[in-house]
């Protein structure tokens, strides 16, 4: 009997693909968001305003086709038999979304019985779900777990619902959902979230950047991830290669131990250059910053030596309330910031929202818009609704009064913005002195952010009417090569190494400097090393990101020389190519 000398492997761990945002190794226990919804308004609805919840529940649904039709076409990029599964559960929920049982359901319950869209929704479902169950079919009544999942679905864009379920967490836990918004992100304690991976969402998304500032290690895009993942099981979350592991074996376990501990050694390292300036080795001073999404992030600007604070998001003010924030609240979080700071500045961008931004507070204030990102909002929303600017501006001046503040106007595009925010700042200071309030003395800068094209090519106009200038280069490669910054589908041709994209660059800061105002970069290339000896070449002397990048990017530039970098970023700015581009600044990097 001829007996086998080839032993048995063990079956290797499952392993699922995606886009890696930040960095880090986390491993722990899956907690699989659920989507539902916890509470559903119902209210009666007014005759005259019927049509118009009509309305809204019409463009609930139509989101939720095209958030159905998005994970189609993720679909058909799997392997042929997690296809086969998948495949026909999504083209149900997409039939379910256009069955007019349901969606004429919906509409016909608001409209004779006079209640509001989700109420009308869960009703419907309600009585579809009864009347699979009453037919005493076990296949039907498991599609009726299917209009539960599809209901619950067009209630999330009803509602715009925030999960809160974070809190109850144990330490450590892997936060595993088919989307995230960074509402839901900034809801996340990283003492309780080891990590989080996604179906939706991109590498220079908001949710990613608010991962990368957390220090919670991020994998989005991975196909149909919630679905694949059972709750409980444990998971390895690799935010470098962009890679999530189910239950690893001991082998895979160790591997990874060893590597996030690795890490951690990497990050004693770079902790002690905190106390040291970021030089070159032929003496030019680079201002390192730190970008702020939410007040707890301070002590990781601290911990990382920043030098200020370049970019304070206010956005979380009016994230997760019903209700806009008054002055005073306003003014009590950002003097907690600039306290904290120490005498070093602050730089506070007003209110940008709008898109995957919208605040639930702002209400009606922002409408359906069919393009977001070219729509209403930031400057163009603080303009059109000055009261929220004015209370954004008093709570800015008061805080000024206990440290070094400027003032960052988002997505501005015309000199005309300026004048107008510069008038209804005087406006603001003028009141505050009537009521004898401490302010900031002087009047803080006024900067502006070139966040689109058209800022870019008329720099040196708006450079005569701001005191200092921030790049935002993840808008500005969004709207320069018209690419949907959190649509993984075209993440790989989001390349800030685009030719255009640096003449902009190059524009920006020339302008800056010919005309004697401070000009930073605050977007994410900012806080990758590798992107640092091209600005350092540019003539950028500013830099502000993550505060979690600090010591890479410092130990990077503390080992570049300023004239050399000068000489290959002339290079490269000689260069239509993006591959030979990317080619010189990885060689440039490679000899440091």
């Amino acid at each position: 009997m001829k007996t086998s000398t080839t032993a048995r492997r063990p079956a290797r761990p499952t392993s699922f693909e995606g886009i890696g945002v930040s960095g880090g190794i986390a491993i722990g226990p899956a907690y699989v968001l659920e989507g539902g919804i916890a509470q559903v308004p119902e209210f009666t609805v007014e005759a005259h305003a019927l049509e118009a919840e009509v309305d809204r529940f019409k463009a609930a649904l139509a989101k939720a086709r095209r958030q159905i039709r998005k994970l189609r076409r993720k679909a058909e990029a799997l392997p042929v038999s997690v296809l086969e599964e998948l495949g026909p559960l999504l083209d149900a929920h997409a039939a379910m979304l256009d069955s007019s049982r349901l969606a004429g359901g919906v509409e016909s319950a608001i409209r004779t019985r006079s209640v509001n869209a989700e109420a009308a929704v869960q009703a419907v479902v309600g009585e579809l779900v009864r009347g699979l169950e009453a037919v005493g079919d076990a296949y039907l009544a498991s599609r009726g777990q299917d209009i539960r999942e599809v209901g619950d679905r067009i209630l999330r864009h009803l509602t715009a619902t925030p999960y809160h379920a974070f809190a109850l967490l144990t330490p450590g836990t892997i936060v595993v959902a088919e989307e995230l918004s960074p509402a839901d992100t900034a809801l996340m304690d990283p003492a309780l979230v080891g990590g989080f991976a996604t179906a939706l969402g991109g590498a220079d998304s908001h949710t990613a950047i608010m991962a990368r500032s957390m220090g919670i290690p991020a994998v989005l895009g991975v196909p149909a991830v919630s679905a694949r993942v059972r709750p409980g099981v444990r998971l390895i979350v690799d935010g470098e290669a962009g890679r999530i592991i189910v239950d690893p074996d001991a082998d895979t376990l160790a591997e990874y131990r060893r590597k996030a501990e690795a890490r951690k050694r990497l990050e004693r390292q770079l902790a002690r250059l905190r106390a040291m300036p970021a030089t070159t080795t032929d003496g030019v001073r680079i201002a390192l910053q730190a970008n702020l999404e939410l007040p707890r992030d301070l002590e990781n600007a601290h911990q990382g030596g920043a030098e200020g604070i370049g970019l304070l998001r206010t956005e979380f003010l009016f994230m997760n309330r019903p209700d806009l924030p008054t002055e005073d609240e306003q003014y009590a979080a950002l003097r907690q910031v600039v306290e904290s700071m120490q005498g070093r500045p602050v730089t506070i961008r007003t209110l940008d929202v709008g898109g995957e931004k919208l605040a639930t507070a702002l209400g009606e204030r922002i409408a359906e818009s069919a393009n977001p990102a070219l729509g209403l909002r930031a400057i163009r929303l603080a303009l059109k609704e000055p009261k929220l600017l004015e209370t954004q501006l008093s709570a800015i001046l008061r805080a000024g009064a206990h440290g070094p503040v400027r003032i960052l106007l988002p997505m501005i595009s015309s000199i005309s913005q300026v004048r107008a925010v510069r008038a209804i700042l005087a406006r603001v200071v003028s009141r505050l002195k009537r009521r004898k309030a401490r302010i900031a003395r002087p009047i803080p800068p006024v900067g502006i952010m070139i966040e689109v094209p058209g800022a870019a090519l008329t720099a040196d106009a708006l450079a005569r009417e701001c005191d200092f200038m921030a790049l935002g280069t993840n808008d500005l490669t969004m709207y320069t090569l018209a690419i949907d910054r959190g649509d993984e589908q075209v993440a790989d041709l989001y390349n800030p190494l685009h030719p255009a994209l640096l003449r902009l660059i190059q524009f920006t800061v020339e302008a800056a400097l010919r005309n004697g105002i401070p000009v930073s970069v605050c977007g994410e290339i900012a806080g990758d090393p590798r992107y640092a000896p091209l600005l350092v070449g540019l003539g950028v002397r500013e830099l502000s990101m993550a505060a979690t990048a600090l010591p890479r990017v410092k130990q990077r530039i503390r080992r570049l020389a300023a004239g050399p970098a000068t000489q290959r970023a002339r290079a490269i700015m000689d260069q239509a190519d993006e591959t030979r581009i990317a080619t010189l600044l990885d060689d440039f990097n490679e000899g440091l």
